[in-house]
């Protein structure tokens, strides 16, 4: 899918996102995605949805989950929801903690860079 569903009513929400980064992100963002080939993009808006990063040409996306998303019973459930139906979209969605980046990030910029790398030859 070359074009993707866009709520432009989201844009204030994202750029406050992309101004306010956590501090996973900013590492992420700045240490890797930022010059990673091919382009990356930060708070996307992908229908109501905004993701943390997101890459058009690999159709992956990259979600960076802070505790709350697994100790509120809502976020788990909204979370599948969300990953189901960007999957319905033909994306990938990985998905890392806040601790995983901090504690482990060349693994993690090694894996996503993989899946890209992987995605960008059956695309």
């Amino acid at each position: 899918m070359d074009f993707l569903p866009r709520n432009k009513k989201e844009r204030p929400h994202s750029t406050r996102l992309r101004n306010e980064p956590t501090s996973a992100e900013k590492r992420l963002w700045y240490g890797f995605l930022r010059t990673a080939s091919p382009r990356w993009n930060r708070q996307r808006i992908i229908d109501s949805y905004i993701v943390d990063f997101f890459c058009l040409k690999a159709k992956l996306v990259v979600e960076l989950d802070g505790s709350q998303h697994y100790d509120e019973n809502g976020l788990i459930e909204y979370d599948k929801i969300r990953t189901d139906y960007l999957e319905a979209l033909e994306l990938k969605v990985l998905r890392f903690t806040n601790s995983e980046v901090e504690k482990n990030f060349s693994k993690v910029c090694e894996k996503i860079q993989l899946e890209t790398d992987q995605r960008l030859k059956t695309i």
